[in-house]
């Protein structure tokens, strides 16, 4: 992905504000390796999982969806409490290349494993409080990932390390309006946390600091001509000297100050290219947290006594993220060196604790949900769409001067299309098994290093024991498989080049207990 504010001959300042803009903004966006596409997540039901969430909302008898289609709690007839928790488990390889702004290889290695096994935790509680409405309240973690790049790896300049978590507080209630038809709408509250670490080329941050240093030169050496050549204008006005000598002493002063100039930019040159050689990293540290409010509506529908439908909408949820940026300039002891040189100090970005705030959507998604039930098995599908498109791009703005900064990502819309069914094997085992495919919402030319997503296609299987009437037990597996992410020309905030392809997979077992009062 190319990122604004990148090296150009003209930017020295706003390196700092790039390095802050890139990892807030960038980190905000970044995917979750679980079933669904980008950093969305799903695993709030271990029974949903074992058809791959076909049926979500129409399969019967799961608590979540009180967070997933609040319409389908019409049919939990009682006060129901169900926990689940989900390993997500993922892997993400890179290989490839990356250069420098000036095309110079950059050292380190692929990265080693980016992925990591992260707990997906679940809660649902519904009760039925008349014999048309259900309440229910829910918590569980929509959007979310972590991935962690070794420190020296070559596409350190894009990210290290990367957290984003998104958690949901939902109180829902259903209407069930006839034996056929019941609706029913949500109030979310979302808490959004974000931490991330990325590595400052400071080698690159010398060059703008350069290209500073030749500009004051050029700037003095032009005010030391324009005061000569005023004492030289006054001087002919005078008769003190004809023109001919004023041209003369005008050319001398010009190529006076512009030897000056060039050797002051060449000695500040060397210097800084000493002080800040290849390999001089620095690292900044970002996190941001908000909360924010969203809806959800939903109906369900029993066309005959073997076949129901589920419709549900979720809202788009917007947070403006309040972050705050650290830099470690340890790596690069050239630096402070630099600082202290009175001389070099306007043409130095200042790479200290500084603030900003980064407006996040969490994108609308619209899910239809099939089921037909027959007495030895049970079979449906999910079509979900999700709208991707809110991240066209993302701007971020800082609590000083610095004009705000605005990342192009120009994603797009995305859909989840799932198959899967239950057998029942006895009155109290049930087995389960189904199959997805997901789009990825980039491409190869605006895939990050932070977003390496891919199409996704899933296979899972699952079981159930009820043990007694009232309480009963789930567990499923499912394997994620991941095609070809290629990465074309992901640009960082220094202008930092990075080409190549992830091999991505992903594994989640998810266990759960619901319990019948």
């Amino acid at each position: 992905m190319h990122k604004s504010n990148r090296l150009l001959p003209s930017a020295s300042r706003p390196l700092a504000f790039a390095a802050l803009s890139a990892a807030v903004a960038v980190a905000l966006v970044a995917p979750g390796m679980a079933h669904a596409s980008a950093f969305q997540l799903h695993e709030n039901s271990t029974q949903g999982l074992g058809r791959a969430y076909a049926g979500s909302s129409t399969a019967g008898g799961d608590v979540s969806v009180v967070e997933n289609n609040p319409a389908a709690m019409s049919d939990l007839d009682g006060t129901y409490v169900q926990a689940d928790i989900t390993a997500i488990n993922f892997s993400a390889k890179f290989s490839g290349s990356s250069h420098d702004v000036l095309g110079n290889p950059i050292s380190g290695g692929n990265g080693g494993d980016a992925g990591t096994t992260l707990p997906v935790p679940a809660l649902a509680i519904s009760t039925k409080v008349s014999d048309r409405v259900n309440l229910g309240v829910a918590f569980d973690v929509p959007y979310g990932f972590q991935t962690e790049y070794d420190n020296n790896w070559m596409g350190r300049y894009d990210a290290v390390k990367t957290v984003l978590k998104s958690y949901d507080s939902t109180l829902s209630a259903s209407f069930k309006i006839n034996d056929e038809w019941s609706i029913g709408a949500s109030a979310i509250a979302e808490r959004t946390n974000a931490d991330l670490t990325n590595a400052i080329n400071f080698n690159a941050v010398g060059l703008g600091i350069q290209q500073g240093i030749a500009k004051q030169a050029q700037a003095q050496a032009a005010a030391a001509v324009a005061a000569a050549a005023a004492q030289i204008q006054a001087a002919q006005a005078a008769n003190q000297i004809t023109a001919q000598q004023a041209a003369a002493m005008l050319a001398a002063a010009e190529q006076q100050a512009t030897a000056a100039a060039t050797a002051a930019a060449t000695a500040g040159a060397a210097q800084v290219a000493a002080a800040l050689p290849p390999d001089s990293d620095g690292y900044a540290e970002v996190k941001g947290n908000d909360w924010a409010w969203g809806w959800q509506l939903g109906a369900y529908w029993k066309p005959t006594g073997n076949d129901r439908l589920g419709l549900n909408y979720r809202s788009r949820i917007t947070h403006d993220i309040d972050g705050t940026a650290n830099f470690d300039t340890a790596g690069a002891p050239g630096y402070s060196l630099l600082q202290a040189n009175p001389q070099l100090a306007s043409s130095i970005p200042p790479f200290t604790h500084t603030s900003g705030t980064a407006r996040l959507t969490n994108p609308a998604v619209a899910t239809l949900s099939y089921w037909h039930q027959e007495s030895k098995f049970g079979i449906g599908a999910d079509v979900s769409w999700t709208q991707w498109s809110v991240m066209r791009s993302l701007t971020v703005d800082y609590a000083n001067a610095q004009p705000p900064t605005v990342l192009p990502f120009n994603w797009r819309n995305t859909y989840y299309v799932a198959v899967g069914g239950e057998y029942y094997a006895t009155d109290k085992l049930t087995l389960r098994a189904g199959v997805s495919v997901d789009q990825a919402p980039m491409t190869a030319s605006n895939r990050d290093p932070r977003v390496p997503d891919a199409a996704r296609r899933m296979a899972a299987f699952g079981i159930g024991y009820k043990a007694s009437e009232h309480f009963q037990i789930n567990a499923s597996y499912a394997h994620i498989f991941v095609s070809h992410a290629g990465v074309n020309d992901a640009t960082s905030a220094t202008g930092d080049v990075l080409t190549g392809t992830y091999d991505d997979y992903g594994n989640l077992l998810s266990v759960s207990a619901q319990y019948k009062f």
